[in-house]
Formats: structure tokens, C-alpha cells, sequence
């Protein structure tokens, strides 16, 4: 007769636990550069404008940003594994409905269920992972793992995407989206522990509401206004919105009873410093991923599997440098970390401003690794001074708030660098297409079909045989455009990294040392968790 022991029974539920935690984090961010490499392949098929496109990503995006702290709540209030389990559903019906997608607008539908689901796994599968490794040294392992797993689904979704790419439609990028997380449901219904926070929680209607209106009115007032005209009375009503939700959230919190973000956290410099870093970090750098798939498939023609191999170079990078980032933790102060890491970031950019359509995958190569290294150099220490410039009790609201900001900051990239390359590129253009011998009648049809469509609708045009020059006036007008971008989101890391050193102070760091007791952390550790964890895994 086999007989369980408690130590063996526990044994098994950590290792159910962090199995699950792992796929569905994978689930959860499998989309991100997935869907990035296939843009233009998107673009094409869908006959989607560059503000149109724009939406592919923020429609993902955005319901991260707006539903995490809420998440990472319900999990508190109903359970974990429940929320969980739906966080699952919401990600396998978004891979579906963008699956059947015959439009950009239903696409946007998918997108936006898929990052429904994300915004519930990320803080709900470390949230279980915190519960059932309760002893903060050895749970750094568990979610190291985590962490390690995230990092993979950014850098095989390229690689995926790329080899369906090359024998079938764009669509069925999302096809392993559909069963995986189905079959994660019905083994979570009977492998996982549910858990939920002993203390009173409840949910901030008030706040949640107010603070989806202000983020979606943000990012549509953005791309619209980029799209055509900031002065068009529909994105100055969003752009008030946004405004007049912001001011909303803020009285709903500060009257709240249980508030879904303290503001009283932002009398912490370093909690102030290291959110307004990731905010501009990743508006930086989620618009230049935006930016450089356009660039491989639009200017270098580059099938989906090479942009891939490229793209690849920073996550892999990145991947690298995280472990050994975070035992320089224990020897270097977070704020050299990462103003170091912001200015090889910055770096980075600026030497991107040289690339022309002949440029080699060599030449490209390093300076995309370099970008990941500064990637990895600021992630780990960011969000573990975020979470350690704050008591204790309110660490893991430290830490969703500072992916809440992080992801707006996300959801704005597209949106401001796309429309920044969409006004310089259409400025430029019919200068390069005078220069090309292009001139009279098809001259101002090319203009105004880039004008109506967007770049990218340029290339269905029949040109005859303007049509080689054409393209090659249209590439020199992106690089415009994406030149432009690059000197903007170079200087907005320098920026962030002048934020670090101003705000970010040494004394203002120190993290209360109480063990977590199990079960106490709210669902919104999410983010700290990964900094959590490399932090205080031992030297080797």
C-alpha cells in the first residue's frame, strides 16, 4: 500500500503549483512577440492602416494595464485557482476569436480577451506560487522558474510565428493558444491548490472603472490624434476623458476603503522613481519593438522566421543577464543598476538611427543584444526597489502598481511612436518619390493612398513600373519616420535614467526583512515576485 507523508503530499503541491504557474504564464505573454513579428503580415492580409495596427498590440496592452490590480484582487477575495482557471478561458477565447478574425476590428476583440487573460494570470499565478512556498529564500526558486518561463514565451513566439508564417496564413499564429490553455483548465480544476488572502479585501468599482476610462481614453486620444488630427473634436473628448478619469481615480482612491492603489505609496521617492521608470521605459521600448517589426517587413522585406532570428537577439540577451543581474543585487545598489542599465538601453537606440534597408543581420545583431543586456540590467532591480521603498504590508500593491504603470506605459508606445513615424514618414514622402522620378498624378495617388491606408498600403498598389522606385521612396520615408522614433525613445530613456538618479536614493531602499507569512500576500506580488526571487536566491 502506497502511503503519502505530509512532507511528500506538500512536495507534490508545490511542484503541481509551479507547473501551472509556469504554463500559464507562458499563455499569458506567448502573444506579445508573436503577434509583434506578424504585423506586417497583418497589415498586409487585413489592408490595416498604421493606427489600425497600432491597435493590434494596445488592444492586448491595455487590458493589462487595466485589470491587473483589480486581478490580482478578485483572486484575493474568491480564490486564486478560480481566477486562475478563468484567466485561462479569457486568454483560449481571445486566441479563438482572432483566429476566425476576417477583420482588424475583431481582431482587436480577440487582442483584448487575450489580454484580459493575461492581466489575470500574471499577478494570480504568483500569487498561488507565494502561497504555497511560503519561506521567501526557497520560494526564489519556484519563481525563478516562473520567470524563466515568461522569458521563454517572448522568445519562442517569434520562432513559432515565423515557421507558420512561412506555410500558412497569419491567423493561425494563435492556434496554440486555443487548446493549451483548455487543457491547463482541466488539470488545474484537479492539481491545484486554491488559496485566497485571510484579511478583509474588497473590490474597487470605483477606482477600476475610473481607471480603464482614463487609460483607454489616453491611448485612443493618442493613436487617433496621430492618425489624423489632435485638434478633431473625437480626440479632444478623449483626450479631456482621460484627464477628467484621472482626476476621478484619484478622488476614488483616496476615499476608498480598501483602495486598489494607495496613493499614499508615491510619498516613497523610489517607489515614485522606479514606476515613472518603467512607465517611460516601456513606452521606449514596447514602440520600438512596434517600430522594428514594421521595419524587417515593410523596408528590409524580411520573411516572419528572419525577423524572428532578430528579434530573438534581445529577448535571448535579456534572458542571459537576469540571473547574473540579480546576484549583483546583493553587491551593487539598485540605482546604478539601473541608471546603468537605461543608458546601454539608450545607447543602444541611438546606434539603431544608422540602420537603411541594406543593413545585415550582423550588423543589427549586436546592437539588438546590446538593447536586451540593458533590457535585463533594468527589469530585476526596478521592481524590487519598487517593492522594497515600502513597507512590508503593502509590498505586493508596490509591486501591481508598478506593472499597472509599466504596461500604460506599453499601451502608449504604439501609440506615440506610431503615430511620431506615421506624420514624419507621410512628410517626407513625397520628397523621396520626386527624388525617385516619381512625380504628376502618381505622385499624389501614392500620398494620398499613405495618407488613407497607411504605409504599408502603398505596396498593393499597382505602379507599373514606378513601382520599384515607389518602394524604395517608401522605405527611405519610414527610415525617416523611424529615425525620428528612435531619437525620441533614446532621449526617453535617458530621461528615465535622470529620474533614477535624482529620485532614487539609497537610504530610501531599505526592505523591511520579515518573512512573508503564508498566505498574506495579496495577489498583486505579481511583478516582485521575479525580482523577489532572483534577489534572494543564494550565490553559487
Amino acid at each position: 500500500m502506497n502511503v503519502t507523508t505530509p512532507a511528500s503530499g506538500t512536495a507534490d503541491r508545490r511542484a503541481a503549483t509551479l507547473v501551472m504557474a509556469c504554463l500559464g504564464v507562458f499563455v499569458a505573454y506567448l502573444p506579445v512577440t508573436t503577434v509583434a513579428v506578424s504585423l506586417p503580415a497583418i497589415q498586409s492580409a487585413l489592408n490595416a492602416s498604421t493606427a489600425q495596427l497600432s491597435w493590434v498590440q494596445d488592444a492586448f496592452v491595455l487590458p493589462m494595464a487595466a485589470f491587473i490590480l483589480t486581478a490580482g484582487v478578485f483572486g484575493d477575495v474568491h480564490g486564486r485557482k478560480k481566477v486562475f482557471q478563468a484567466g485561462l478561458l479569457f486568454a483560449a477565447a481571445g486566441a479563438a476569436v482572432a483566429l476566425c478574425a476576417q477583420s482588424v476590428q475583431v481582431l482587436w476583440i480577440g487582442q483584448a480577451l487575450a489580454g484580459l487573460g493575461a492581466a489575470t494570470l500574471l499577478p494570480t499565478t504568483l500569487a498561488l506560487i507565494s502561497h504555497a512556498v511560503p519561506d521567501h529564500r526557497e520560494r526564489g526558486k519556484f519563481i525563478g522558474l516562473w520567470a524563466t518561463a515568461l522569458m521563454a514565451a517572448l522568445a519562442v513566439g517569434p520562432l513559432i510565428a515565423g515557421v507558420i508564417l512561412d506555410h500558412t496564413s497569419w491567423r493561425w499564429i494563435y492556434l496554440l493558444s486555443v487548446p493549451v490553455p483548455l487543457i491547463a483548465t482541466g488539470f488545474a480544476a484537479r492539481l491545484l491548490p486554491d488559496s485566497r488572502a485571510p484579511h478583509g479585501r474588497k473590490l474597487d468599482w470605483p477606482g477600476q472603472l475610473t481607471a480603464t476610462l482614463s487609460i483607454t481614453a489616453l491611448v485612443y486620444g493618442v493613436i487617433e490624434g496621430g492618425a489624423g488630427s489632435f485638434t478633431d473634436v473625437k480626440v479632444m473628448v478623449a483626450l479631456f476623458t482621460a484627464v477628467a478619469g484621472g482626476v476621478a481615480f484619484v478622488f476614488a482612491e483616496r476615499r476608498s476603503e480598501s483602495p486598489m492603489l494607495d496613493l499614499t505609496l508615491f510619498r516613497s521617492p523610489a517607489f515614485t522613481a522606479t514606476t515613472l521608470v518603467a512607465m517611460i521605459t516601456f513606452l521606449a521600448l514596447i514602440g520600438f519593438f512596434f517600430l522594428l517589426s514594421l521595419y524587417f517587413g515593410l523596408v528590409q522585406q524580411l520573411d516572419t522566421l528572419g525577423a524572428a532570428w532578430r528579434l530573438l537577439m534581445v529577448t535571448a540577451a535579456a534572458l542571459v543577464v537576469g540571473q547574473p543581474v540579480g546576484r549583483l543585487m546583493h553587491r551593487v545598489a539598485p540605482r546604478v543598476l539601473i541608471t546603468g542599465g537605461l543608458l546601454v538601453i539608450s545607447g543602444a537606440l541611438f546606434s539603431l538611427t544608422n540602420v537603411d534597408a541594406g543593413t545585415s543581420f550582423a550588423s543589427i545583431a549586436w546592437r539588438l543584444a546590446l538593447l536586451g543586456l540593458g533590457m535585463g540590467t533594468v527589469l530585476t532591480p526596478m521592481t524590487a526597489t519598487a517593492v522594497a521603498s515600502v513597507p512590508y504590508q503593502q509590498a505586493g500593491m508596490a509591486a501591481a502598481g508598478n506593472n499597472a504603470f509599466r504596461q500604460v506605459g506599453g499601451a502608449l508606445g504604439p501609440a506615440v511612436l506610431g503615430a511620431l513615424l506615421t506624420t514624419k514618414a507621410l512628410d517626407t514622402l513625397p520628397g523621396h518619390l520626386t527624388d525617385a522620378g516619381v512625380t504628376g498624378a502618381t505622385q499624389h495617388s501614392i500620398v494620398a493612398t499613405a495618407d488613407a491606408g497607411g504605409l504599408g498600403a502603398v505596396a498593393h498598389m499597382n505602379l507599373g513600373v514606378n513601382t520599384g522606385r515607389a518602394l524604395g521612396a517608401l522605405g527611405d520615408s519610414f527610415l525617416d519616420g523611424m529615425r525620428l522614433c528612435l531619437v525620441v525613445a533614446g532621449s526617453l530613456t535617458l530621461l528615465a535614467a535622470l529620474v533614477c538618479v535624482l529620485l532614487l536614493r539609497p537610504r530610501q531602499t531599505a526592505a523591511p526583512t520579515a518573512a512573508p507569512v503564508a498566505g498574506t500576500n495579496t495577489a498583486g506580488a505579481a511583478t516582485a515576485a521575479v525580482t523577489a526571487a532572483v534577489e534572494s536566491t543564494p550565490n553559487r
